[in-house]
């Protein structure tokens, strides 16, 4: 088969100001023909862009033209014998609020240690705790079985869909803005991993502003994640969507391809950009669809 490069000139704003452009950037395709958001993609990864906000391309044409690159190797995978343990999830606190609406968790004994005193011998005691709570409570995961009936739920979510999985963070500039679309993952490397979204909304948890103006992903992002293969997409906001939309389509684009959601997170800024491996296994509960985690990274440290 014929071999085609894609011919094009682009126009791309970053996020936090500025922006560049391109004439006559040549990118080798495969197959005949190749989409603008797909071309983005890929010269975002190519220059390694960061904050891309408006991406434009212009006077796009194929040509038949040898290929000038190999193909690209696979992403290593092997965390090594040296790590470090980064804890990504809140504390579950007895009349915490997660989100408005939803009831706080009640924790408390359901026997005490001075109460279990008269069932041990002297100096034995033990404490059984008790906690009421929905799932949607801290740092938790959404299985498909949260928005969709015929999902699959805690029981059935494979332990390879939340753990172990190679991640990366995507950063959002402080002020960008609440709608965090598809651009923003162009640059990076996505398939099989773990995408967290790192926008420092975690610095509000258990305030008033926590609830209010939270970024969220669109639509497209999420359409981009799914089709780039995505395994689960975290973020440390109150929400992946836009709670103003009743439909939302973020949860309803992922959660229908089978890729887990964590919301909710926190500290991921003590995480690299990759080089890591993120766990976020629920417990296995038949019919629910979101439980708390204890969201985790393991990265591999150099000796």
């Amino acid at each position: 088969m014929t071999e085609k490069r894609v011919v094009f000139d682009f126009d791309i704003e970053f996020s936090n100001g500025g922006g560049i452009q391109g004439r006559d950037f040549r990118l080798d395709i495969v197959g005949d023909d190749i989409d603008d958001k797909a071309l983005v993609a890929y010269i975002v990864q190519d220059l390694r862009l960061l904050m891309v906000g408006r991406a434009t391309i212009l006077h796009k044409r194929i040509v038949a033209e040898r290929h000038k690159r190999p193909s690209a190797s696979a992403v290593p995978t092997d965390a090594g014998n040296d790590v470090r343990h980064v804890d990504l999830s809140h504390t579950i606190d007895s009349g915490m609020i997660t989100y408005k609406g939803l009831p706080a968790p009640l924790v408390c004994d359901h026997i005490s240690r001075p109460g279990s005193r008269a069932s041990y011998a002297e100096g034995t005691e033990f404490q059984i705790g008790r906690i009421d709570m929905v799932g949607n409570t801290g740092t938790y995961l959404d299985t498909p079985y949260h928005r969709y009936e015929d999902g699959v739920d805690l029981a059935g979510l494979p332990l390879e869909a939340a753990s172990g999985l190679p991640g990366v963070v995507v950063r959002v500039a402080r002020g960008f803005g609440q709608a965090l679309d598809w651009t923003m993952f162009a640059g990076i490397e996505i398939a099989g991993r773990a995408v967290l979204v790192h926008t420092g909304w975690d610095v509000h948890w258990r305030t008033d502003q926590y609830f209010e103006n939270h970024p969220f992903l669109t639509e497209a992002a999420a359409i981009y994640l799914r089709d780039w293969g995505a395994r689960l997409v975290g973020i440390d906001s109150l929400n992946i969507d836009d709670t103003a939309d009743p439909h939302r389509p973020v949860h309803s684009v992922l959660l229908s391809a089978g890729i887990p959601i964590v919301e909710h997170m926190t500290n991921l800024n003590s995480l690299p950009v990759d080089g890591f491996h993120f766990f976020a296994p629920p417990p296995k509960v038949a019919h629910m669809g979101t439980f708390p985690v204890r969201a985790h990274a393991i990265i591999s440290v150099s000796a």
